[in-house]
């Protein structure tokens, strides 16, 4: 008897060793994620140059991060689907995950049409895509 009782707690303290060890690595994973999704996102995309109002100064306006900008360039030549204005991507308002991520890996839209232009049409891979929509999803949106 004595042997049973000492292989079931053995059993479930290895249980909650295996519990306790993968909770750590799921939010590390998760944060890992969002960091990446970050550089992304401001470091290879640039995407505050275009989403982010700039201040009197030139300099983006932290406080309205992603949140959408009037764009300061216009096209040389005429192009009737310039977009003026960039949408705000802080939270992804609109934008279902799998939606999103398909957009950053084929820079088409659940729609059927690719981005208005001056928007790139990224071509990331799998990883990078969910990275940054994590990262994304990770912010407030705009009030």
């Amino acid at each position: 008897m004595r042997i049973m009782i000492a292989a079931v707690a053995a059993a479930s303290l290895s249980l909650v060793a295996v519990l306790v060890g993968q909770t750590p690595q799921k939010k590390t994973a998760s944060a890992t994620s969002i960091a990446r999704g970050k550089y992304l996102v401001e470091d290879t995309g640039k995407c505050g140059d275009c989403h982010t109002p700039f201040t009197e100064k030139g300099e983006p306006n932290k406080e309205q991060w992603l949140q959408g900008a009037t764009l300061p360039f216009k096209p040389i030549v005429p192009m009737p689907v310039w977009a003026d204005k960039s949408s705000s991507i802080a939270g992804l308002p609109g934008w279902e995950k799998d939606a999103a991520i398909k957009f950053m890996m084929t820079g088409i839209a659940s729609n059927g049409l690719p981005a208005r232009p001056p928007m790139p049409q990224y071509r990331f891979n799998q990883q990078d895509a969910e990275a940054i929509v994590a990262y994304l999803g990770s912010l407030a949106p705009a009030k």
